[in-house]
């Protein structure tokens, strides 16, 4: 009796969170507080709108696209409805935010067909943080299939403000290696605001929609399909979702998504709710393939010395480099990475033994790559050794007998179907031989680190090197890297390459030595190449060392406490071990007095926080007891931080 009636309990959820009016099916969230609400207009267009707590998220928007064979965007008639279904999922990363990930949405599919009786089915799933759906195509057929368009569109209400990163022009830039994702954010910008360039918007975007903060991106995106963006422009805060252009290609091949059928498009993902909702949401592997069958007993992530950052080309050198092998084990790092032209600056013959070095300090290496062909104009070096699956199983079968531990690739410059296809041959090809992968100048991962674990990191970020290149990014820093947290970082790795605690060469530093310290614990990546040279690490307190040779890579939790995009973070994150990190920075340069709830700790519970001190370039530390009402109060100068441990 006890199991019909959770039979039936269960049953009943399905049926009240699936529901279907005249003319339209609706679909709710398990806690029932989001509703989508799916219809076919008497033009016959396939539509959506989404509410939470009867709030209009989004306006009527499209769905469909097109395929080169047939139109699934207009003709359309809605045939049936399957019965709504429970997802529920656990899974583990070995990177990111949260080790144990619990997945929970009500599905249901909408069979459809275009004029000339060829199916498309739409596939929606509503969880309490967002909504997530994607096309698929149920027939067969091993006839390749193009698509030519999407007509997806995300429609906000006209009092909506968005936060929106700028898509570089195809074959732009430095060397001709746009687009990297490498932009500054418009922020609380109105909706409808045209992209300052013709490429359109990057994902994540943030939107803020009445009382709805909205996040739009796509996870689950394989080697058929490539990468999207939002077009540039939007009229009537209706943004359109856009397919990158022909020059984005791995030379000689295509752009545009093509498979056999069956096939299925990557998931469209919408998080939704308030920014602690957002912050905390893991959609966007939520919603990536599981993890591809692989030896996964060599990937550890870490954190790694790196000489470039700071000391750029002439540092990668043989005796530069050992010094960075002994700095990494002093500081007990896994990794210390070896940047371009170490092929001959430094030879084979020389990584080897210094890769040998490095493991008698229980060091491992990472060795720089240029990921092109001819499809940019960049000499950095080793060139052209990874563009075929035999010249990866050349080079990394030697690799791996040398005894690296991973490889950094760069200038990839293209979201084509057949560059998405190449990042995914080099992860690929990588595990077989036991090597990590940290992918620069690069794409948004999209939940790659699920599905390939050997994945650590990935740039896609305007990181610290451009503090290092221009005056105008070192003014910046602080507002920007409040941003991250609610973009970029949100759901995957990003290698920005933090913490830097000494004066940069031909710029000014507008940000305090607490805010640097506390960018090891806001950013998330399974590699954290931290930027710090090992002669300015030994001029710190001995505390703050001791803080850097702990701090995590990677966390058992996370919790979100305050913050605002580009203004204001604080969050808590906890380590395998059960020590709680609580760091916070500050956006703007303005003094803040922040009140932190410590309330999920133990009352009795006593810690140390390390923040500024008098100067710019000095530190202090202190006690931390927390006040029987779990409130404590931080003083910030503009442009500074703080961490807190509590053991």
């Amino acid at each position: 009796m006890k199991l019909k009636s959770l039979f039936l309990t269960g049953f009943l959820l399905i049926l009240l969170s699936c529901g279907k009016v005249p003319g339209k099916y609706i679909l709710k969230s398990p806690d029932g507080h989001i509703k989508v609400s799916l219809v076919v207009s008497p033009n016959h267009e396939a539509f959506y709108t989404i509410v939470r707590n009867d709030s209009l998220v989004f306006r009527k928007s499209r769905l469909g696209l097109v395929r080169n064979d047939g139109d699934f965007s207009t003709g359309l008639k809605l045939l049936s409805a399957s019965e709504g279904k429970i997802i529920h999922e656990t899974y583990t990363l070995k990177t990111g935010k949260e080790a144990v990930r619990k997945y929970t949405a009500n599905e249901q599919i909408y069979h459809l067909q275009n004029e000339s009786g060829q199916k498309l089915n739409i596939n929606f799933r509503v969880s309490n943080d967002g909504v997530a759906f994607r096309y698929e195509f149920p027939s067969s057929s091993k006839k390749i299939k193009k698509i030519e368009k999407e007509v997806t569109t995300f429609h906000f209400p006209d009092s909506a403000r968005a936060w929106l990163q700028p898509m570089d022009v195809a074959k732009t830039g430095y060397k001709h290696t746009d687009p990297s994702y490498e932009e500054d954010y418009l922020q609380n910008i109105k909706v409808g605001t045209p992209s300052p360039t013709k490429a359109g918007w990057v994902f994540p975007a943030l939107f803020k929609s009445g009382s709805n903060w909205v996040l739009i991106t796509e996870a689950n995106l394989d080697s058929s399909y490539c990468a999207s963006r939002l077009q540039q422009d939007s009229p009537d805060g209706n943004y359109k979702l856009g397919f990158p252009g022909p020059k984005e290609v791995y030379t000689g091949r295509g752009y545009k998504p093509k498979s056999k059928l069956p096939w299925k498009s990557p998931w469209r993902i919408v998080a939704v709710g308030n920014l602690k909702t957002l912050f905390t949401s893991t959609l966007g592997t939520d919603l990536a393939a599981p993890a591809v069958q692989m030896d996964s007993t060599f990937i550890k992530p870490g954190r790694s010395s790196w000489s470039w950052a700071l000391l750029k080309d002439n540092s990668i050198k043989y005796n530069i480099q050992k010094q960075f092998i002994d700095y990494a084990g002093n500081m007990l790092w896994k990794y210390c990475l070896v940047d371009v032209n170490w092929d001959t600056t430094i030879g084979y013959t020389g990584i080897t033994k210094l890769a040998d070095y490095a493991a008698k300090r229980n060091v491992g290496l990472f060795l720089w790559y240029n990921s092109s062909g001819n499809w940019n104009t960049t000499t950095y070096h080793p060139k052209s050794k990874l563009l075929t699956h035999q010249d990866r199983v050349k080079e990394f079968r030697r690799l791996e007998k040398m005894g690296i531990k991973g490889i950094k690739v760069d200038f990839f410059g293209a979201d084509g179907q057949s560059m998405i296809a190449y990042y995914l041959d080099i992860l690929k090809d990588a595990a077989k031989y036991h090597l990590l992968v940290d992918f620069h100048g690069a794409t948004l991962p999209r939940g790659w680190e699920r599905t390939y674990p050997n994945l650590l990191t990935m740039e896609a970020v305007r990181g610290f090197e451009y503090i290092t290149f221009f005056q105008k990014d070192a003014d910046k820093e602080a507002n920007h890297c409040a941003m991250l947290p609610f973009t970029r970082n949100i759901f995957d790795p990003m290698d920005f390459t933090p913490v830097c605690f000494s004066k940069i060469p031909g710029i000014k530093r507008k940000t305090t030595n607490g805010f640097e310290l506390a960018l090891s614990v806001v950013m998330t990546s399974g590699l954290q190449n931290f930027a710090e040279t090992p002669k300015s690490m030994s001029g710190v307190p001995v505390y703050v060392r001791n803080f850097m040779q702990g701090v995590p890579a990677t966390w058992k939790n996370t919790r979100f406490i305050k913050g605002y995009p580009g203004k204001l973070v604080i969050l808590a994150r906890q380590s395998k071990n059960g020590w709680w990190y609580v760091a916070g920075i500050n956006g703007e340069d303005i003094q803040k007095k922040v009140t932190i709830n410590l309330s999920f700790l133990r009352s009795d519970n006593k810690g140390t926080i390390i923040k500024s001190g008098t100067g710019q370039f000095s530190f202090d530390k202190e006690d931390v007891s927390i006040p029987e009402n779990g409130k404590y109060t931080v003083n910030l100068n503009g442009n500074d931080g703080f961490v807190m441990i509590f053991k």
